[in-house]
């Protein structure tokens, strides 16, 4: 059986020898190779994905200093499949995707306008950040008071565990969201949805209940089109609000980047946690923007794993794991990235465009520790003990903690 590279496919479909020689001679300028210089590695002639390789040159190419097996610490939403409905999409990042991420699971959901999420609870508590569009979201607590809000690019949402509600696209274009689980294994498919509990009741008990005929519930919708649907526009805020009901103590919204950032000379942080939004006890986060060349500083985290949202740029990550272990992964928009507990790493913007992200952990709080400033705050007699800096690189350590470094 004779093999065909990409370079054979170009020359067949390519008119004439001239023409195929010079786009061969281009292509083979474009497609990199596992090949880190003179001596190390070696070409690959295929057959292989060049798309996927052109994307990830870190993982093609290491960095020298990259050693040992640390698990995969990336996937992409691209790799998920999409469930498609007449409301909508949806799609889901779990530890069914990426096995390491036991604590958290993203799910990314597009309502179109109208479209509605379904009434719904669940065991998880559910953490979301809007990434376009605006959306109507209701909720009821356990006390019998009542929630209703108008969110959109930038804002937050939380739901406890067990906190029955919905969400419906607004506006031309409805909306698109990332939605954040405090439990890897979460399956959208485990969701409480109000329809199909209605279909496994009997309809006698549900008359009893409801204090109405028991032929009311005769003709139920199929719970297998409801999930995500089209339904008519809302009214307004102000009408949808339940007349005469307590509002909740603890709202459940927050406007995110309202907030005052975190300004460095490279980039903004926005940081969110129970400190500031009460209600998000399970789910904190931060919203990094990083400028071109500038990079998330060198640090850990002391508290849980980190679950990353690409959002807008090209990123790279090298993550530090001890035992001689490092490994670098690269990101674009839609990627998830994750860093497990304590490990050391870094984020940089090798692009030539803002690159945001968010950072997302399973803790009430928000917590990291500097390099630059553990170094900077540790005697510098100590410090040359154990590195051999001289005092002019002491003298540049920051005191201050500088989320993102120019």
């Amino acid at each position: 059986m004779t093999m065909f590279t990409r370079r054979d496919a170009l020359l067949t479909i390519t008119a004439g020898g001239v023409a195929a020689a010079a786009a061969t001679q281009a292509l083979a300028a474009d497609v990199p190779q596992p090949m880190r210089g003179p001596g190390f590695g070696g070409t690959d002639p295929g057959p292989r994905n060049v798309a996927l390789d052109i994307a990830n040159p870190d993982i093609l190419n290491p960095p020298p200093t990259d050693s040992g097996t640390l698990p995969n610490l990336r996937f992409a939403f691209s790799d998920a499949p999409m469930k498609q409905y007449t409301g909508g999409w949806t799609r889901q990042v779990t530890i069914r995707e990426l096995a390491v991420s036991k604590p958290i699971a993203g799910v990314n959901m597009r309502l179109n306008a109208g479209g509605v999420r379904e009434l719904h609870w669940h065991k998880e508590a559910e953490w979301s950040f809007m990434l376009s569009g605006r959306a109507r979201i209701t909720a009821v607590d356990a006390q019998g008071r009542n929630f209703v809000d108008d969110v959109g690019p930038g804002d937050l949402w939380y739901f406890p565990s067990g906190i029955p509600h919905s969400i419906q696209g607004l506006g031309d274009d409805g909306c698109e969201f990332l939605l954040i689980f405090d439990d890897g294994s979460f399956d959208e498919d485990s969701t409480f949805l109000l329809s199909d509990w209605f279909k496994h009741i009997p309809p006698e008990v549900m008359a009893k209940n409801f204090g109405v005929p028991a032929d009311t519930f005769n003709k139920l919708p199929d719970p297998s089109k409801l999930y995500i649907f089209p339904a008519p526009m809302p009214a307004s805020l102000a009408a949808d609000k339940a007349v005469g009901v307590e509002d909740v103590p603890q709202i459940f919204s927050h406007h995110m980047t309202a907030q005052d950032p975190i300004k460095t000379s490279g980039g903004r942080a926005w940081i969110t946690d129970s400190s500031i939004f009460p209600i998000s006890k399970t789910v904190s986060a931060a919203l990094v923007e990083v400028d071109p060349g500038a990079m998330r500083e060198l640090h850990w985290h002391p508290n849980a794993d980190e679950w990353q949202y690409y959002i807008e740029g090209k990123a790279r990550m090298g993550v530090f794991a001890a035992h001689g272990q490092s490994r670098t992964f690269d990101f674009s928009a839609g990627d998830v990235g994750y860093v497990p507990f304590a490990m050391g790493h870094y984020i940089e913007n090798i692009g030539d465009t803002p690159m945001r992200f968010l950072e997302v952990f399973k803790s009430s709080y928000f917590a990291d520790v500097s390099l630059d400033q553990w170094l900077a705050l540790t005697p510098p007699e100590l410090v040359e003990a154990h590195l051999g800096f001289s005092q002019d690189f002491m003298k540049a350590l920051r005191k201050k903690k500088e989320p993102v470094v120019g």
